[in-house]
């Protein structure tokens, strides 16, 4: 994750996330198959493709850097539709129609699945023999070794959350006066205060303090960067339930790591 700063050309949203420190673009696709209970063995190419474009720009919107391997696979996405969209030769009988084209797409998630699968199968012996023999670590090797700050949520799950806050909100944004002190350093410190002294809150209550979108763009930036630096966990308790926010730790931040970021 980096922190750039627009100057004048983006004066509102100076803080850039880069998503690929959290997942990439095979990540966005098995959220998308998961979602719409796609069979991934014949994925409607036209739909996830149009699904997919419609979350890089929501990306661009939440002001989410969106790396080139994302640009790229929504190019091999269109790709693949195209050729889906050519007419089949019908003269041609008694033969196969030749390979599908959704069929390196198809092999490339398969094999990312179970990669995926095998890396949270050893995550999990990790903390499990972690368990076992146990050890008091100093404060700086509790944050480094503590378990996957996103849990069972994923980044995209906190994208349609935040869309869901959003379009809940879409009229009052004209009447609210943004505040001139609007920085994501500032929603950091407001997270942590939320979180105080309670085992966890609700990823919808972070964002009822204000209805404006750019606070609650903004708000979510911070909630990401609290994630990065494993200060702060998502994490959903039960399938279709609430998304939750917590402490990951009992320390804050190290102000060194803060200060290497730009801050408006």
């Amino acid at each position: 994750m980096d922190n750039r700063s627009g100057g004048t050309e983006q004066t509102e949203l100076p803080y850039q996330v880069r998503i690929e420190n959290f997942e990439g673009p095979l990540d966005l696709l098995l959220h998308l198959i998961k979602k719409s209970e796609i069979n991934i063995y014949d994925i409607p190419i036209a739909l996830i493709a149009r699904q997919y474009l419609d979350y890089l720009e929501a990306m661009k919107e939440l002001n989410l850097a969106v790396a080139g391997e994302f640009l790229v696979m929504a190019a091999t996405l269109l790709q693949i539709k195209s050729k889906m969209l050519l007419p089949v030769d019908e003269t041609v009988e008694d033969e196969e129609d030749g390979p599908d084209p959704r069929e390196e797409l198809v092999r490339r998630l398969l094999e990312y699945k179970k990669f995926k699968e095998a890396a949270r199968q050893l995550d999990s012996q990790e903390r499990m023999w972690r368990e076992i023999y146990s050890r008091t670590p100093a404060p700086r090797e509790e944050l480094e070794s503590d378990d996957q700050s996103l849990d069972n949520v994923g980044l995209f799950d906190l994208v349609d959350a935040l869309q869901g806050i959003l379009n809940r909100n879409p009229g009052k944004t004209l009447l609210e006066i943004i505040p001139d002190n609007l920085t994501v350093r500032d929603r950091m410190n407001a997270i942590l205060e939320a979180l105080e002294g309670q085992e966890s809150v609700s990823f919808a209550s972070l964002f009822e303090a204000s209805c404006h979108r750019m606070v609650i763009i903004v708000t979510f930036l911070a909630l990401l960067e609290l994630i990065r630096l494993r200060t702060a966990r998502v994490f959903q308790p039960e399938n279709f339930g609430p998304i939750l926010v917590s402490r990951a730790f009992s320390l804050v931040p190290d102000p060194a790591e803060l200060d290497d970021l730009e801050w408006r």
